[in-house]
């Protein structure tokens, strides 16, 4: 395919900027009424995150990713929730289980672990979904400490271990991984980004030299004072197999930084998707596409490195979303205590500034370690919100366990934090690590499902989003990439102008649902769907009703409309059914 024209001219973006407010006329400014209650203990899920209580190394603070997708294709998000293990444990996987729980579209859920094939992954870290294969069915690959695994979907309920034939193992210490095309040709690529050289064998002594002492107190050492470990990128060859050409593309960190958050998204809207990556203590890459199988790591260039005083900082998480309805993506980043939380404000196809302070993003009082995190429109106003999850890693702290971090969007380029009115789960302080987001009862608003260290995960039911109107959007791509992952789309309602974009990563070390969800405020009506699909065409579909789920089909458009649930329903009527050229494995 030639260079799509970027979809929306630089020098357009002063402009754009000036008429944020304006689009805001006639939106709510509010969230009132709009409550997150914890589910947890009614949904059926009896999960428990096993971690050494002590935290005495640093492997033992970071794990916690969790996927929402859609593994049976009966239209009710599913969840994986990985598992970790410990130091003395380190030795028998199956001292903790992962867990793959099934759900019912009610906000209940029924444990399928048992002959899933997903159980012992063995010391996981994270989790990412998408159907790497084409066959209809969404795969999952898990990084770990140790070897990573790729779960081939059967699309019978049950997963194969496919990593040593695909090729894509990584015995690294691996964080943040993230599916997408690179080089356009039509098959799903997978980066891994990897954190610390750790060694069992190798253990530093807890709280002994400089880099294992934090505020006078004893830690655990790390990452500082420790060797990085490098990042993988591995090129789908369309046969079930991958080639590792981290070196080849320019993205194997040579530097060795501390490699956790990673997500492919186009940044300059040239139609070829740019690489991110969240480095902790250290600078942040930004990957651009060369469009010839190579990239240029531009992080200083573009801004999105380091903050607005020049200095690295401990990045975990990021989200991606245009907050500003300019048609740029922003990143948004959690980061580690006594430094604040990053908003990079898109302001032109490369160029981004640190706008934290302006937005308000960075002065919630506190001291907050920031990891999953999202931009979600939360109340369906048509302005996404954020949402970032807290906890810290030094359990000989007070303030170990944290609570959660909800932003308002403004509508005018700040955000106020309203967790204290958007009910009392958000409050209860927890140390959080991975979250994803997606609706997992199918009533028109996003929920959250949200991972916790040493304990039960925290499910996070949105009540009363859904009073504003909405459309959700599943797009089903040609060839191997039908997940359509690196779609970029454009809903106009009136005045109202969103984009987002399908992606496989992000948050800390989770998957979200791949579904696209845009609130409407009042709008009862959409007036144009644009489709850019990832192999350049452009499809446009009119008039569509609001308050609907809508598959799309490219080059078919619109295959399944489906209402919201009504309290008291469970599961959708319709399976979706894969197309031909499932593959056995």
């Amino acid at each position: 395919m030639g260079r799509r024209a970027p979809l929306v001219p630089a020098l357009l973006m002063p402009a754009l900027g000036l008429l944020v407010a304006a689009h805001s006329v006639d939106e709510p400014r509010s969230a009132d009424g709009v409550r997150f209650t914890d589910i947890t203990d009614s949904s059926g899920i009896h999960f428990r995150h096993t971690s050494a209580p002590e935290k005495k190394y640093i492997v033992e603070s970071m794990s916690g990713g969790v996927a929402l997708f859609d593994y049976d294709n009966d239209g009710c998000l599913d969840i994986y929730l990985t598992n970790s293990l410990t130091v003395q444990t380190a030795g028998d996987p199956k001292s903790s289980p992962s867990a793959l729980y099934r759900g019912h579209c009610d906000g209940t859920f029924t444990d399928v672990t048992r002959g899933s094939g997903l159980e012992y992954p063995g010391w996981a870290m994270g989790v990412v979904a998408a159907d790497f294969d084409g066959d209809g069915y969404e795969d999952l690959y898990v990084t770990c400490f140790g070897h990573n695994h790729l779960y081939h979907n059967n699309g019978n309920g049950t997963f194969t271990d496919v990593t040593e034939r695909a090729g894509v193992d990584d015995p690294r210490w691996s964080t943040g991984a993230a599916f997408g095309d690179y080089d356009r040709d039509g098959a799903l690529d997978l980066f891994v980004a990897n954190y610390v050289d750790f060694r069992l064998s190798d253990l530093p002594a807890f709280g002994k030299g400089k880099f294992c002492i934090y505020q006078g107190v004893p830690v655990q050492c790390g990452p500082r004072g420790l060797p990085g470990a490098g990042d993988s990128l591995f090129h789908n060859k369309a046969d079930g197999t991958f080639t590792d050409v981290s070196q080849k593309a320019g993205v194997s960190d040579p530097e060795h930084r501390y490699g956790l958050g990673a997500v492919w998204t186009d940044v300059d809207g040239d139609g070829w998707p740019d690489l991110y990556v969240a480095n902790d203590t250290g600078p942040n890459y930004f990957y651009h596409n060369n469009r010839n199988g190579t990239f240029s790591e531009l992080g200083y260039p573009t801004g999105v490195a380091v903050n607005e005083d020049g200095q690295p900082q401990g990045s975990m998480g990021i989200a991606v979303g245009d907050y500003l309805h300019t048609g740029l993506f922003a990143f948004f980043v959690t980061n580690f205590s006594q430094e604040y939380h990053i908003l990079y404000r898109h302001d032109a196809p490369l160029i981004f500034t640190d706008a934290s302070f302006q937005a308000g993003t960075a002065r919630v009082p506190g001291v907050w370690v920031g990891w999953g995190t999202a931009f979600f429109d939360y109340d369906n106003d048509g302005w996404v919100d954020l949402m970032a999850v807290s906890g810290h890693v030094y359990p000989q702290l007070a303030n170990y366990a944290q609570r959660i971090l909800l932003f308002h969007n403004q509508h005018d380029g700040t955000f106020s934090e309203v967790a204290a009115e958007s009910g009392e789960a958000l409050m209860i302080p927890r140390v959080s690590r991975g979250a994803a987001f997606g609706d997992i009862d199918n009533d028109g608003d996003v929920d959250v499902v949200v991972e916790n260290l040493d304990g039960k995960p925290t499910l996070l039911r949105n009540d009363g989003g859904n009073r504003n109107r909405w459309i959700t959007l599943k797009l089903i791509g040609r060839g191997l990439n039908r997940d359509a992952i690196g779609a970029r789309v454009r809903v106009v309602a009136d005045s109202l102008v969103q984009w987002d974009e399908v992606r496989a990563g992000g948050s800390y070390l989770s998957s979200n649902d791949l579904r696209l969800h845009f609130g409407l405020a009042a709008r009862d009506r959409v007036d144009l769907i644009e489709i850019h699909w990832p192999d350049g065409q452009i499809e446009s579909i009119r008039s569509v009703a609001s308050d609907q789920f809508l598959t799309i089909v490219q080059g078919r458009g619109i295959v399944q409309r489906t209402p919201p649930r009504k309290s008291g329903s469970s599961r959708t009527d319709q399976v979706l059914k894969p197309g031909s050229g499932a593959r056995t494995w």
